[in-house]
């Protein structure tokens, strides 16, 4: 008979049940992209070390962010490269400098210079453009996501970087910078002229280790052996760019806030769904206090609807999620999702639907029972 009312209860009016829904499914599709454009945003703050198939970075001591190096000087490799456990070793440069437009103006652009002969930094894939099209006299690799910027370079384009001559001979894709600045990638000597740098110089070194060597070690050593620098694993390095821009920006605040207005409005809409079915059949819920049912009854006859109505929202909030991905996600707004993100949302949401089943409860528990004997 319990089980019977609280599904007689909850199917009794459709209108009411599928508002109740609708607050599930949005909470959840709220949940999932603001979190996925949260990660997805956030990751560009570590891609070129992510990407950049090294082992190790090193770089001036205290340095907290892979886009702001610290120079020091480019002959501090050889002891890098002496210290047993190295496989290889290789330089790179990181610069600020400006592109020439078609139209006369200039745009800002981050200069990443690539020793060749090596993958160690390379976080592009060629898309438009011949594979090595660094080879090309003066070439540069840019990313098509940035055509907007750059006014739509063609390969062969021939811009002006830093007062020197630069011919677009390669595009990728997916290749963005955390900060307004697009990605230029370029020859690690070539760099030095189109940012006017000091060839003597380096932004860091890139380090691979052998297979088997435990990379901290190694990064000991070299801590060790030169004073004036710090040396992580690339998953470190990748932590600290990300916790950068999360400790120094409200990035993390306005997501978690935003998210959190969600998941109210969530709460808010199930509630008062369940409270307006409770007190549309209030006097069944009277006849089964009449009839001796406990109050563990009634509330796990209330959290088994409240269950229900998120199960379904979930299910279906997290199918609409998926669409959305699927549809408008791009690298300059990338949703990324993961199976933590999905079961989170999941264990929220359904969290809070139970909690929301405490409101109609409170008007349950003070049904007289001998209400309905008296009418």
């Amino acid at each position: 008979m319990l089980w019977n009312i609280a599904f007689r209860t909850l199917f009794h009016d459709r209108g009411k049940l599928l508002a109740g829904l609708v607050g599930v499914i949005f909470s959840v599709v709220l949940v999932n992209i603001q979190g996925g454009l949260f990660f997805g945003l956030i990751r560009k703050a570590s891609l070129l070390v992510d990407e950049s198939n090294a082992d190790i970075w090193v770089g001036h001591r205290g340095m907290h962010n892979v886009d702001f190096p610290h120079d020091i000087p480019e002959r501090w490799i050889h002891r890098i490269r002496s210290i047993e456990g190295v496989q290889e070793a290789q330089p790179m440069r990181i610069a600020f400098s400006e592109i020439s437009l078609p139209n006369g103006g200039h745009e800002g652009t981050m200069i990443v210079g690539l020793k060749p002969g090596t993958d160690l930094g390379r976080a592009y894939e060629i898309q438009q453009g011949p594979q090595e099209a660094l080879d090309h006299v003066d070439g540069v690799v840019v990313d098509v996501c940035d055509d907007a910027k750059l006014m739509d370079p063609k390969i062969g384009s021939v811009r002006e970087i830093g007062a020197s001559r630069a011919v677009v001979s390669g595009k990728c894709y997916g290749v963005l910078s955390f900060l307004v600045t697009p990605y230029v990638f370029t020859t690690y000597d070539r760099s030095v002229e189109f940012s006017g740098g000091d060839p003597t110089m380096t932004s860091y070194f890139l380090v691979r280790t052998e297979p088997g060597v435990d990379a901290q070690i190694v990064c000991d050593e070299i801590s060790r052996r030169l004073d004036d620098v710090s040396a992580m694993t690339s998953e470190e390095f990748a932590d600290m760019s990300i916790n950068y821009w999360l400790t120094r920006t409200g990035l993390g605040l306005s997501f978690g806030a935003a998210t959190a207005l969600g998941l109210l409005v969530g709460l808010v809409m199930v509630a008062q769904t369940l409270y307006a079915m409770v007190l549309d059949r209030i006097s069944e819920f009277a006849t089964l206090k009449a009839l001796g049912s406990k109050e563990a009854e009634i509330l796990l006859l209330l959290g088994a609807q409240s269950s229900l109505v998120a199960i379904v929202g979930i299910v279906i909030g997290i199918a609409l999620s998926v669409l959305i991905r699927f549809l408008f996600s791009t690298p300059r707004a990338e949703i990324m999702f993961s199976q933590g993100l999905y079961a989170g949302s999941a264990v929220i949401v359904f969290v809070i639907c139970l909690a929301a089943s405490g409101l109609p409860y409170l008007r349950v528990r003070k049904v007289d029972p001998h209400s309905i004997l008296q009418g």
